[in-house]
């Protein structure tokens, strides 16, 4: 019996692979597909470049760097996807393990925003004190205070911002990365012995069991994105970062939940249009549209991660500081002398160690304190 289906899934891998290689997509859909692509490009390596040219501030913008590219390799995965649909599963783990990274790059930059990890966890734990010290009468006030959404509510208890609220979003992005790259390395073990079947909702096939982890993995991720946003917005405004995070969560979720849907849709035999007929598969559906999504993602790019604030800076700075918060709207004229003297750097008039007294602290602890212990200054 097991020598049976062995050779039916043989004989079932000769076809699909027969079939693949025979399949070409249609002239029309890889011209426009290529103009898209062109487009992307274009404009995410100027865009790349703009950011490289005025690169003085490196604590956010290499994590910025990380998320620009994830247009450029989204377009081009998907455009070899669709080309040569065979290679499909492979071209579409590459895109989900670098779909990981820019996840881990996007939260990376919104903490160098803030200042830096250290910062962020003492801003949340001056909220969550700022909220125990208030009057008994405002202790509804939400200040201070995660309180979750429908259906979570029924499951979590309002979280007081501190250091464990940190670190909760933290694994809740991390997990995403972590589980990403782990079905994705199943999903190569899985399509090399035929029980993969990309798109295929059956119980015998392992796509719709890693469809339902990454589900839920990739819905607490944004959960948790989402709260970061509330938490931060009020500190994060000078970024405007509520463009930044429908950009980024539209590139990241909403592609996955498009190709979910296409899979379903043509599972029940829903799916039926002309051009879900010309290109016969529905990872070529799915690359084809993110051809041209990625072509619009690149405009919406170059308005949403700006390299014009860090052109207005000076020297290049080394230390953990917001630079959008010092000139915060790029929409309003920016004075070049006020930029000119917040880059002045603030001298300090350190005390004289007094060399007659005894027991006192020496020049080297003084300086320990002030570089590593008062590193705010």
């Amino acid at each position: 019996m097991q020598g049976v289906i062995s050779l039916s899934s043989q004989h079932l891998n000769r076809v699909l692979h027969d079939l693949f290689s025979s399949y070409s997509p249609p002239v029309w859909a890889t011209l426009i597909a290529g103009v898209f692509i062109v487009i992307s490009l274009t404009l995410s390596m100027y865009l790349l470049f703009e950011h490289l040219s005025s690169y003085k501030n490196p604590e956010e913008q290499m994590f910025l760097i990380g998320v620009i590219l994830m247009v450029p390799c989204y377009a081009v995965e998907s455009f070899v996807s669709l080309v040569h649909p065979a290679i499909s599963v492979d071209i579409g783990i590459l895109r989900d393990c670098y779909e990981s990274f820019a996840m881990y790059c996007f939260g990376r930059y919104l903490i160098a925003c803030l200042g830096g990890e250290e910062r962020a966890i003492l801003f949340m734990e001056r909220e969550g004190r700022a909220a125990s010290k208030m009057p008994l009468l405002e202790h509804d006030s939400e200040k201070g205070v995660v309180k979750h959404l429908f259906p979570m509510n029924y499951f979590l208890k309002p979280w007081k911002l501190g250091q464990w609220v940190f670190q909760v979003i933290k694994f809740g992005i991390v997990q995403y990365m972590i589980i990403k790259a782990f079905t994705a390395i199943l999903a190569v073990i899985l399509e090399a012995f035929g029980v993969y079947c990309e798109g295929d909702f059956k119980l015998n096939c392992g796509y719709p069991y890693v469809a339902v982890v990454l589900n839920f993995s990739q819905s607490w991720a944004l959960y948790c994105l989402v709260q970061f946003y509330a938490i931060t917005k009020d500190e994060l405004s000078h970024i405007k970062p509520l463009y930044k995070f429908l950009t980024f969560k539209s590139i990241v979720f909403l592609t996955w939940w498009q190709g979910v849907a296409i899979a379903l849709l043509s599972t029940l035999g829903l799916f039926r249009s002309p051009i879900a007929g010309a290109l016969q598969f529905e990872s070529s559906i799915q690359d084809f549209i993110i051809c041209i999504e990625m072509g619009v993602a690149s405009v919406v790019h170059l308005y949403v991660f700006p390299a014009k604030p860090y052109e207005l800076m000076g020297e290049r700075y080394t230390g953990a500081v917001a630079v959008l918060g010092d000139y915060v709207s790029a929409d309003l004229p920016v004075d070049p002398e006020e930029v000119r003297d917040s880059e002045r750097p603030t001298k300090l008039r350190l005390p004289q160690p007094d060399v007659d007294t005894k027991g006192g602290m020496t020049i080297r602890e003084s300086v320990k304190d002030v570089f590593i212990g008062g590193r705010e200054y």
